[in-house]
């Protein structure tokens, strides 16, 4: 049988490269490395073995799935994985070979045309130019047709994640139930996008990030075969810089091998074509900063950025190795990786056991904003110094409980800082409930004789005008519990009548409300009148007074005022007493504003 995809006879007599097609003639011009040393077989494919084994398994059971959906970032194969999954469909070796394998040792009748993409039965559509339902009717009117000359027709559609709403619901009920002769394969980076009614219909590979010793090993073997010498710190370098995407450290090699001479690689170039600094003169640079030392930081700062250094690549170079050495501080036999150097990691070392973990966090704070800084600015570089000199500041700065820790070591602190320094906290809210609310009665009512045995009143009893704005909390009625804390100067309260004044501005139909809710929410009657003159502090200001009292007494100790001696431009912002039992509060007195019930001896 013969077909017309099929390769000629001087192609496939042409020697086969250990990774991607035979060799292109001389005449086709230059092919970039991500193209020439695309992988042609599931041997090829490098740090996917967990897809392979379950294709293998698959294929070798006879279970083979209708569709195909292949994720993960950018340059890790998705596309190539699909083309070699179509080849692997349409498998055929005259003599030797006829049905579905993904064992292909050598190419078969079908396979240059289907890596090539140029296949009449594996059609390729890319969805960010073919995103309409037009465009998926046609799929599916041709699917019903049977191959031209292949065993399969393969559909493989990249960044499916583009169609169109319309055009996926177009797509669901071939996708469930496709002809026999039909398979669908799917690559996307953004899986999410995709619908979990699409999804649901396929079988989902995540493809992972190629770890950074696997992609050393890979671009040294395609280095050999390109005959290029490459430094093994450039190659780790590219790794680093690609990020587990094998088409980006094909690209950087690629590049990297016209911006060199005499088919060298050399780290010292390539960090040049990046502009990115010398590891060396990074750890310096971070070594000064942690040190304190800002002009010698600032002095090898401006030397980089005259040697190409980008400002915010070197801010995010600080960064990884602030990252590098908290973790040699808290791991130091876990980090195992390739693209660091034995210089880097024995400095790190060292650094590692000088520093605390409160220094490296901070560290790695001021820096990560550091670089949003650096990104914004009009100018990078006086940012990133900027960064640096923070930095450089912070480094030594002690922590709170350092701090105190010194104090009391100089005799300057009593034995017990926390019951002297920390007032009492402020009362809290606490709605009230109905029958803690009952307990509650004038002093007149508890000094009398009990009186004769009575039924309790329909709804909670008020005792005070704070009472009243507890119980607008409960019924959460927002609006009039702010405009009594805010807007009202009590003049009298006893049960079933209110009098007050209203602050400038406020609303006088506070009065009308007030009533009408005390109405429903009591069950009984209540008079609320507005009276002339009332100058009693609202509650609102009775907390703000009581809270800068507070403030005011906490700064008047002398440990307090030695801090902030220590420390220009501190101030206190707020103020905490130690920690009580849930059950035990202190009553608030006539002069005080109380959310919270004082507690009876039955609930305690």
């Amino acid at each position: 049988m013969t077909d017309e995809n099929a390769p000629d006879a001087g192609a496939a007599a042409e020697p086969t490269l250990a990774l991607g097609l035979p060799p292109a003639p001389a005449a086709a011009g230059y092919r970039v490395l991500a193209r020439k040393y695309r992988p042609a077989s599931f041997d090829d494919l490098i740090g996917q073995e967990p897809m392979v084994r379950t294709l293998a398994n698959s294929f070798a059971a006879g279970r083979i799935h209708q569709a195909y959906i292949l994720t993960g970032v950018r340059g890790v194969g998705k596309t190539t994985t699909a083309r070699i999954l179509a080849r692997a469909f349409n498998y055929s070796l005259p003599g030797k070979i006829d049905r579905p394998s993904i064992d292909m040792p050598e190419f078969g009748v079908h396979c240059q045309a289907i890596m090539e993409s140029r296949h009449v039965d594996v059609i390729e559509m890319d969805a960010a130019s073919h995103t309409g339902i037009d465009d998926v009717r046609e799929i599916i009117e041709n699917a019903r047709y049977r191959p031209v000359s292949a065993r399969t027709k393969v559909y493989i559609i990249d960044e499916v994640h583009m169609l169109s709403k319309q055009a996926f619901n177009g797509l669901l009920k071939t996708l469930e139930e496709p002809p026999e002769h039909v398979k669908f394969l799917f690559a996307t980076t953004e899986i999410e996008k995709v619908p979990i009614t699409v999804r649901s219909r396929c079988i989902r590979f995540d493809l992972k990030r190629i770890e950074t010793g696997l992609m050393v090993r890979h671009l040294e073997k395609i280095s050999g075969l390109e005959g290029v010498t490459a430094e093994p710190d450039a190659l780790s370098l590219i790794a680093r810089v690609a990020e587990g995407s094998v088409r980006d450290a094909l690209s950087l090699l690629d590049q990297a091998i016209a911006h060199g001479s005499a088919g060298k690689v050399e780290a010292a170039d390539l960090r040049a074509m990046l502009g990115l600094s010398d590891r060396g003169e990074v750890v310096d640079l971070f070594a000064h900063a942690m040190a304190g030392e800002i002009a010698p930081a600032l002095e090898l700062t401006a030397k980089l950025h005259l040697a190409g250094a980008d400002p915010a690549e070197l801010l995010i170079e600080l960064a990884e190795f602030c990252h590098l050495v908290t973790r040699l501080k808290l791991a130091p036999n876990g980090v195992d990786d390739a693209a660091i150097s034995e210089s880097e990691r024995r400095r790190g070392s060292e650094m590692a056991e000088k520093l605390s973990i409160g220094q490296l966090t901070r560290a790695w704070q001021i820096l990560l904003k550091g670089v949003e800084d650096v990104k914004d600015s009009p100018r990078p570089l006086a940012s990133a110094e900027m960064a640096l000199i923070r930095l450089a500041f912070a480094a030594d700065l002690p922590t709170p409980e350092d701090a105190l820790r010194k104090l009391a070591e100089s005799g300057e602190a009593p034995p017990r800082l926390a019951p002297v320094i920390v007032a009492a906290p402020p009362p809290r809210v606490s709605p009230p409930t109905s029958e803690a609310l009952a307990k509650r009665a004038p002093a007149s009512a508890m000094a009398a004789p009990a009186p004769a045995a009575a039924p309790n009143p329909a709804g909670p009893r008020l005792a005070r005008f704070e009472d009243v704005v507890a119980l607008a909390r409960v019924r959460r009625d927002i609006r009039l519990s702010q405009a009594l804390e805010s807007d009202v100067r009590l003049a009298r309260f006893e049960p079933g009548r209110i009098e007050f004044s209203l602050v400038d501005g406020a609303s006088p139909e506070i009065v009308q409300a007030l009533s009408r809710r005390l109405g429903e929410w009591t069950g009984e009657r209540w008079m609320v009148t507005l009276a002339a003159g009332a100058t009693a502090p609202t509650l609102r200001e009775q907390e703000t007074a009581r809270r800068n009292e507070q403030l005011g007494g906490a700064g008047e100790h002398p440990v307090v005022r030695k801090i902030l001696e220590r420390f220009p431009g501190a101030k206190i912002v707020d103020v905490r007493g130690p920690e009580a039992s849930p059950a035990v509060s202190t009553p608030a007195g006539d002069d005080e504003v109380g959310y919270s019930d004082a507690p009876e001896d039955d609930e305690l």
